[in-house]
């Protein structure tokens, strides 16, 4: 039976390529799946479909390059993918699902409308990731790639498949767009506006 996947890599330098290479950065790949859809299982498809489609296309990565970011944009692919289809499709209410929810005592419990935020706890505030979380998806990618992840401009380029230029645009957007959302916020912490002169 023929194998799915390339077959210019023996099976066994396949596993450790990929072992070596990929899982390291599962952890990064999947904070950037949940800081893309707020949603822990979405998330983890997300990751898990991603993961697989390295494995397969394997063969195209090209080693000595910066395999976090191969990932990152088949997650950014996959994600457009998923989100595309999502879209196609009507939504489906399970509604025997949520008559169990409301006769459970999940639903006396008080409910917080907050988004959860366990990739930047610990890192930032509350206020600051709430900020982030309000930012359309093209300026939040571009904050997460670069100030979260570290990403240089070039790799942000092929990650998002746009020109340097387009990352500059939106990186820059999205700074003012947050300086905006988190003036208020740093003047209730004592920070002050430089005048022009400083």
């Amino acid at each position: 039976m023929e194998s799915e996947f390339d077959t210019h890599f023996s099976e066994e330098e396949r596993t450790r390529i990929f072992e070596e290479e990929m899982l390291p950065h599962l952890d990064s790949v999947y904070n950037f799946a949940f800081r893309v859809t707020y949603d822990e299982e979405i998330a983890k498809d997300l990751v898990q479909e991603s993961y697989y489609r390295a494995y397969k296309f394997l063969d195209s990565f090209q080693r000595g390059t910066n395999a976090k970011a191969w990932l990152f944009r088949i997650l950014k692919n996959n994600f457009i993918n998923d989100f595309r289809k999502r879209n196609r499709e009507p939504s489906m209410v399970d509604y025997q699902e949520v008559e169990s929810y409301y006769n459970s005592d999940k639903a006396k419990s008080p409910v917080s409308g907050k988004l959860k935020q366990e990739p930047f706890r610990h890192a930032i505030g509350d206020e600051v990731t709430n900020a982030i979380n309000s930012l359309d998806i093209d300026f939040r990618m571009v904050i997460i790639l670069c100030d979260l992840e570290g990403f240089t401009y070039e790799e942000m380029a092929k990650i998002l498949d746009i020109p340097i230029g387009t990352v500059r645009s939106r990186l820059h957007r999205a700074r003012n767009i947050l300086k905006g959302k988190l003036m208020q916020y740093a003047k209730s912490l004592g920070y002050k506006k430089k005048k022009k002169d400083e």
